[in-house]
């Protein structure tokens, strides 16, 4: 029942590691701002997981001969996935401009009802539907660079090129990569699943930039300076292996629909940041998208639970 104290404890817990989880990515966009005018993008990935995954390795490697067929293709699955959502992200940046990138990859919230539904037969409640149509629109202000919501749709309606189309596969990949986490992390090791994710990334990300390389689409770039050494240590330790380990371990005791509502607090959590940091000012469109995310929180998290209560 919603009432009882032991699942409202894990529930407290889970969307607190799931908001850490949220602020610790926030801050990566300040510091991948800088640090990719010392290394290409893909290459950068590619260090982030290999580091991280070396960091996680001693820790998992008893666990990791026990390791079965099944665990190690749940494991497979969950790196690829990840994979993809950063490369389609990366490469679909140089296509488009950030603020339709940034409002496509939010739309993730959207899809993961949706994807649940047609996988787990899991139907939103329509709170949670409210909700994230909330987040959706406060995710339109939040992506606003312009001086008016009307520069912004302009943008949004014109040509959808590939760099839209390629940002768009990100926040699918994304979605079904939480959906198919939220499976598999009741089943199979929390270390185990955090090393093989990590690990499959980092792989697959230094072929893709040898890949990249070869067609002359991205120069492998690398100046080890102190601010990519800080980047990567940032990046890897915490806003990889910290952050995977507490998703893998909480995002269980949130459902997927609310759990992509708190991820959309990323760009909540960089504005802030990038104020802090660099300067940047808040808009009066930056405010209300806050807000409104917050409220889709609300609407979702706190109002949904006590009309629609659960059993989780």
């Amino acid at each position: 029942m919603i009432n009882n104290p032991i699942n409202k404890s894990r529930r407290t817990s889970g969307i607190s590691a799931l908001f850490l989880t949220t602020l610790i990515w926030g801050g990566t966009f300040t510091i991948v701002k800088v640090v990719l005018n010392d290394i290409s993008s893909m290459l950068f990935i590619g260090l982030r997981f290999l580091v991280a995954s070396l960091i996680i390795l001693p820790f998992a490697f008893y666990k990791l001969k026990k390791m079965n067929r099944q665990q190690f293709k749940m494991g497979l699955i969950l790196g690829f996935l990840l994979f993809i959502g950063f490369a389609f992200q990366t490469v679909g940046l140089k296509y488009t401009t950030a603020s339709k990138s940034g409002f496509v990859t939010g739309s993730a919230v959207m899809f993961i009802p949706l994807i649940q539904f047609l996988v787990e037969r899991v139907k939103p409640s329509l709170a949670q539907i409210i909700g994230s149509f909330i987040v959706l629109i406060g995710l339109v202000f939040l992506s606003v660079s312009g001086s008016s919501l009307s520069n912004f749709f302009e943008e949004l309606g014109g040509n959808f090129n590939i760099g839209d189309f390629l940002t768009l596969l990100c926040a699918i990949s994304y979605a079904i990569y939480v959906i198919y986490l939220d499976l598999t992390s009741r089943k199979v090791d929390v270390l185990n699943l955090v090393f093989m994710q990590i690990f499959v990334t980092s792989i697959l990300a230094f072929v893709f930039s040898f890949f990249l390389s070869g067609i002359n689409f991205e120069e492998v770039k690398f100046n080890l300076t102190k601010e990519l050494l800080f980047g990567l240590l940032y990046t890897s330790i915490l806003a990889t292996v910290i952050t995977t380990l507490l998703q893998t371990k909480y995002q269980k005791e949130v459902s997927p629909t609310n759990a992509g509502i708190i991820f959309s607090f990323e760009p909540v959590f960089a504005a802030i940041i990038a104020v802090i940091f660099l300067g940047d000012v808040i808009s009066g469109f930056t405010t209300a998208g806050c807000i409104l995310i917050f409220t889709g929180l609300i609407v979702s998290e706190v109002i949904g639970q006590k009309a629609f209560p659960t059993n989780e």
